[in-house]
């Protein structure tokens, strides 16, 4: 990785994000560690996930504290230090996590079950309560973490501990076993994981089992409640929910529209996405088709973001997109980039890649502070601290990141993403390469019989300037895509000093679904592409009625908000002019290096006290005055104190 904006963000997930949350979890340092909402039953004393570890493994003594699935926050951990160690060796980064790993493999239990909760507080309900044990959910995310840490480090440890637990699994619950699926999908890419490190086909059929199974018995998870007579609730209130909360409402072939908790959802897709691509099933890739087209075309926000609600973290309907009570969970636009890298794998479809970028660079970037140990849960389009403060309604959206998270699922899936975020560049497919993400790196691809070394050299997103050097040494020739996102009005390409291509994406004729091909390469060959990163307003579709009559300004691909710190309160007041010159101005200062952007627009005056709360239309005293609007890039609000923000701004009246 030689990429300017992304080196900083390596460097801060390297120096600053690990250590910090190695420390959190190991309750090492003092922490203010605040609920996703006013919600008494959330754990914020301290993390304990470690601790856990140690009392099942019987290093400890005590009782496990936190919420059931606590395991996964180490899990995420170790997956991210892999992904740093595979990149860098540190051996006192290494030190840590050949220690977790052992510490891990020491709480397994003799048959391969690993899962500190029922371990250590109720062994006798193992797999009875997959509702809400998350027993699976966590077994995926550490086979996840174990398949990074081999890859990276060659540790057999951590890869024997996986596949004993994945072998327990399979005994209890796969095809021979019992019935019963996980109420939180991940087993299922874990497994798939597993598949694809060791290429044991169980694996691969135990991954598809769990989905086939699934929404098939409509009343699997309320059968079990009754078959167990020490059942109780391990998360308070989740009998409650719908069978679509888990994505259980029908079998997942028949799934067409985006339902349920957004993470779960995504996950479910990542998972299908995989065994499709990887088996070639027509009819599961079909179904993902489905909910890709439910979730871009008319649930997902301008930033990547996904999940409308508080109630259930999760999807509503159609076009119901506000903008200061929804949810878009960063574990959710997390999830949403695993889901567009996998389609990939099976369709060259630049549609994937772009909502991939749109995520990666706006919702998944905001849920980090600048310094890496501030985080956000939720991650909204409009903010008011006043009205987080009054309001119970809105007490999930914080004004600024809190130092951890009761439910600190996100921090940790952050690191991994943002450690691993190179993998997310190129798509192999045999003599095929596809350039998904523009990134300053160095490569080494197998591809067309051999080795293809690509060099990208940019300062993207700030410079649509991309350079590559290619050498192909393989035994046959290269067919190379290149991206040309869909916000991109014109482009230029240039192979070896002749022009290749230019126009808009439509317009080209060497372009075929959002890339630009260029065929038949072998040898050395210097490409430049350059992309048209003007400023340009974007509006909603109509239907969307919290974004009637507003406009949303993008550069490139990241999305721009307007923050109290640069326009004063009550941004609501303000309005954009349509028409008017968007002036850019770089600069490298709170925020990091940026270019802010400058609009003309209007402000609303504030009428004096005393003033009626409503008035005959036809006595109509608002003034207006002309103003400045000073646009930031989404992903660095909230790095200077508790702030208004707001993404959507009214369009002037004509």
């Amino acid at each position: 990785m030689t990429d300017p904006f992304w080196l900083r963000y390596r460097s801060i997930v390297r120096n600053e994000m690990i250590p910090y949350q190695w420390k959190v979890l190991n309750d090492e340092i003092d922490v203010c560690i605040e609920r996703e909402r006013n919600d008494s039953s959330i754990p914020n004393e301290k993390s304990h996930a470690l601790e856990n570890f140690r009392i099942a493994a019987g290093r400890s003594r005590g009782h496990h504290y936190g919420w059931v699935f606590q395991d996964s926050d180490v899990y995420k951990w170790l997956e991210a230090a892999a992904y740093l160690l595979l990149e860098e060796p540190d051996d006192n980064l290494k030190k840590l996590a050949d220690g977790v790993v052992d510490l891990i493999a020491e709480a397994q239990e003799a048959d391969g079950y690993l899962g500190t909760y029922f371990t250590i507080e109720e062994p006798e309900r193992r797999f009875k309560s997959l509702m809400n044990s998350h027993e699976l959910y966590c077994a995926g995310h550490f086979m996840e973490a174990a398949a990074a840490y081999y890859e990276a480090t060659g540790n057999q440890k951590v890869l024997d501990t996986a596949l004993k637990l994945a072998d327990c699994i399979d005994r209890a619950l796969g095809p021979e076993g019992a019935f019963g699926y996980d109420g939180h999908e991940e087993i299922e890419i874990g497994l798939m994981k597993l598949y694809h490190l060791t290429g044991e086909e169980r694996y691969l059929r135990l991954s598809r089992h769990f989905l086939m199974i699934r929404g098939t018995d409509e009343d699997f998870f309320g059968q079990q409640r009754k078959n167990d007579p020490g059942a109780h609730p391990l998360i308070g209130g989740m009998e409650k929910l719908t069978r679509s909360y888990f994505q259980a409402h029908r079998p997942v072939l028949e799934q067409d529209t985006a339902e349920g908790h957004a993470v779960r959802l995504v996950y479910l897709c990542t998972a299908m996405a995989d065994v499709a691509a990887s088996t070639g099933d027509a009819a599961m890739l079909g179904a993902c088709r489905k909910i890709w087209r439910n979730i871009v075309d008319r649930r997902m926000y301008i930033t990547g973001g996904i999940g409308s609600t508080v109630h259930g973290e999760a999807f509503t309907f159609d076009y119901d997109l506000p903008n200061d009570t929804m949810y878009c969970e960063t574990c959710a636009s997390v999830g949403l980039i695993f889901f567009a890298g996998q389609m990939l794998r099976s369709e060259s479809d630049g549609e994937y890649a772009d909502v991939m970028e749109r995520a990666l660079y706006n919702t998944v970037l905001s849920g980090t502070a600048l310094d890496g140990k501030h985080f956000f849960y939720v991650n909204p389009l409009e903010a008011d601290p006043a009205a987080y403060a009054s309001d119970p309604g809105k007490s999930h959206v914080k004004p600024v990141r809190p130092q951890w998270l009761g439910c600190a699922c996100c921090p940790p899936n952050l690191a991994r993403l943002l450690s691993s975020v190179d993998r997310y560049i190129y798509t192999v497919k045999d003599d095929l390469i596809l350039v998904n993400l523009y990134l300053g790196s160095v490569m080494e691809l197998p591809a067309a019989g051999g080795t293809v070394v690509i060099e990208q050299i940019t300062d993207y997103p700030r410079s649509g300037s991309i350079r590559m050097r290619v050498r192909a040494e393989g035994d046959r020739p290269l067919n190379l895509g290149l991206r040309i996102p869909g916000w991109a009005q014109a482009f230029d390409l240039v192979l070896d000093g002749n022009e290749a291509a230019h126009g808009s994406q439509a317009g080209a004729d060497v372009c075929e679904k959002g890339y630009c091909y260029l065929r038949n390469l072998t040898g050395a060959h210097e490409i430049v592409l350059k992309l048209c990163m003007a400023p340009r307003l974007w509006n909603a579709d109509p239907r969307v009625k919290e974004d009637i009559g507003k406009l949303a300004l993008l550069r490139g691909p990241i999305v721009y908000c307007l923050e109290e710190a640069d326009n004063g309160k009550h941004l609501h007041l303000l309005s954009i002019d349509p028409s008017g010159a968007l002036q850019e101005e770089e600069e490298d200062g709170a925020l990091g290096r940026i270019i802010r952007i400058t609009a003309k627009g209007r402000r609303i005056m504030q009428p004096a006290e005393g003033r009626s709360l409503y008035r005959p239309a036809e006595e109509r005293t608002l003034r207006e005055e002309e103003t400045l609007l000073h646009f930031i890039p989404y992903y660095t609000w909230a790095n200077r104190g508790s702030n208004e923000m707001c993404v959507w701004v009214r369009a002037c009246a004509e």
